[in-house]
């Protein structure tokens, strides 16, 4: 048997993954991974899976014991988020943006986070006075930060660290 040349090599060229089809399958094995936490919770619930602002976004909506998983502010959401993008990135290979919502949890709050910007920005307006929030999780500064900057005559900046980081609204553009 004649050993090939140390140049060829095996043609299993597959068409390049689209970014779209990368956060699908971020959103797959996510799925997967829950699901077997939900099982082994004995938890119920639907996994929904979406491609929402170039991330993965995964939802576990209608269990009864959903709102364990979400935890005192979003706390045990939080660590659940991180360690799915963990599950995500081991069989990837490569790092995790996914976003994770539980029971609408995240949803409802940032609903809360872009009326709490909205309305600290219009105080800061009419006030001149700066504003610092409270701490805050990296997803709900960005939510804050999006809300102040659609009204005109406010900026808001991040400072602190972690885990104490929060936002400051002040005047000007």
């Amino acid at each position: 048997m004649a050993e090939k040349p140390a140049t060829d090599k095996p043609t299993t060229d597959k068409p390049a993954m689209s970014a779209e089809d990368q956060l699908v399958r971020e959103g797959d094995i996510a799925g997967d991974y829950l699901e077997r936490l939900l099982d082994v919770l004995d938890y119920d619930g639907d996994i929904d899976l979406d491609v929402e602002a170039g991330r993965a976004i995964v939802s576990i909506d209608g269990g009864d014991d959903l709102e364990k998983l979400v935890g005192d502010r979003g706390a045990v959401l939080e660590a659940l988020q991180e360690l799915t993008r963990l599950a995500v990135q081991q069989v990837s290979g490569s790092r995790s943006r996914l976003m994770l919502d539980i029971a609408g949890w995240r949803q409802a709050r940032r609903e809360e986070l872009t009326d709490l910007g909205t309305r600290t920005a219009k105080d800061v307006l009419s006030s001149g006075e700066s504003v610092r929030l409270r701490p805050m999780t990296p997803f709900e500064r960005k939510v804050v930060h999006d809300a102040v900057a659609r009204v005109r005559g406010v900026s808001s900046e991040s400072e602190g660290e972690e885990p104490r980081r929060q936002v400051v609204v002040f005047r000007g553009a």
